[in-house]
């Protein structure tokens, strides 16, 4: 039902039905929620797809009544004599410059519509998928919330940095090494930001763009590293129908946020078999994010959402993070993990307590240039 108020709203906004204070407002909260400003333009792209079709229709109308038209007038003939041969270069030669634009603007609106299609096809291309890693804008404004605009407040960013993307990231060893995903760290260069609000320096170790994971390491004399690592890596797959929970940054205060849901697909879009689809709520920010079952295990890293499904998400399963690290020393990174993947006995806990637990290892992770 909220969705439907929401779409009416948008409605009017792109009519122009909205009263100046109301237009005001809703840009504010357009500009200040993402997935809001994701849905407009979607659902701006949508009506003037519409609008295409129902041009390409219009046109096919007024063809037929053209052709009828000429019929009736004798300008035009079905009948196979001579004389029809003659009429038919006549009228050629009358209405070629029309038959030439009226090709064109057809075509137009077909290539139109196939642009449209391909667009909302998710089988033809990948522009369902939305990454759920932050832009530019997005971590400016987390800046100006923070107050942590460079050359105001002292801040680990490199004063003459330009800030390139963001998203979070988790502790899988207590020496200070984080995961995120691959398309979060668009720069060279990164900071981690605690739940406290402590910014941290973190070398980008190694990068794995085919399973969209990257691997960080804490650099930083004020990273109070922890004796141990409170969660597991599960190998295993996990179950269709399992309740799973984050935690993220995907908020313009920097607050971490959890979100719960379940898991609705052993596989990925597009059958992908090294990720799960998941029901549970992601925006912008949220990729890197940890996901755990209700034992408080590992079971993957939230990557990208569809865009035009409510609640779609996928998340890229744990063991890829294995093949990372065996990645990462294979091409000579310097890395020293020992990761807790061995199966231990796990008592259930309230989920308060846990979320508590975990939090301080959960990191908002900036990228710059």
């Amino acid at each position: 039902m909220e969705d439907i108020k929401l779409l009416e709203t948008i409605d009017r906004y792109l009519a122009g039905e909205m009263s100046a204070e109301e237009h005001d407002l809703f840009e504010t909260i357009r500009k200040n929620t993402p997935s809001i400003d994701q849905m407009v333009k979607e659902h701006e792209m949508f009506l003037l797809q519409m609008d295409q079709y129902a041009a390409k229709r219009n046109f096919a109308k007024l063809t037929e009544k053209t052709f009828q038209h000429l019929l009736a007038a004798g300008e035009w003939t079905l009948d196979n004599v001579a004389p029809s041969k003659v009429k038919i270069i006549q009228l050629w030669n009358k209405y070629k410059k029309v038959t030439a634009i009226a090709a064109s603007v057809g075509g137009l609106i077909a290539l139109t519509t196939s642009a449209f299609i391909m667009y909302f096809s998710p089988s033809l291309n990948g522009n369902q998928l939305l990454q759920l890693s932050k832009d530019i804008e997005v971590i400016k404004k987390n800046q100006q919330v923070q107050g942590h605009l460079l050359n105001e407040v002292k801040s680990k960013v490199p004063e003459n940095a330009t800030l390139l993307s963001g998203g979070s990231g988790f502790l899988i060893d207590p020496k200070g090494y984080i995961i995120t995903n691959a398309h979060v760290l668009k720069g060279n260069g990164a900071i981690v930001i605690n739940n406290m609000g402590q910014e941290l320096h973190a070398n980008i170790i190694y990068t794995d763009k085919n399973i969209d994971l990257a691997l960080l390491k804490i650099e930083d004399k004020d990273f109070d590293a922890p004796n141990t690592i409170p969660f597991t890596i599960r190998k295993k797959m996990s179950d269709l129908g399992e309740e799973i929970f984050t935690l993220g940054y995907p908020r313009n205060d920097n607050d971490i946020v959890y979100g719960k849901g379940y898991l609705s697909a052993q596989k990925g879009y597009a059958g992908d078999s090294s990720s799960y689809q998941i029901q549970i709520s992601a925006n912008p920010g949220s990729s890197g994010a940890p996901l755990f079952n209700d034992k408080g295990e590992l079971i993957g890293i939230i990557s990208t959402r569809e865009k035009l499904a409510v609640g779609v998400t996928f998340a890229i399963k744990s063991n890829k993070i294995i093949d990372l690290i065996a990645s990462a020393k294979e091409n000579e990174a310097p890395t020293d993990i020992k990761l807790k993947v061995t199966k231990v006995e796990h008592i259930a806990i309230n989920r308060k307590v846990q979320i508590n637990s975990l939090k301080p290892y959960i990191f908002s992770v900036r990228s710059f240039n």
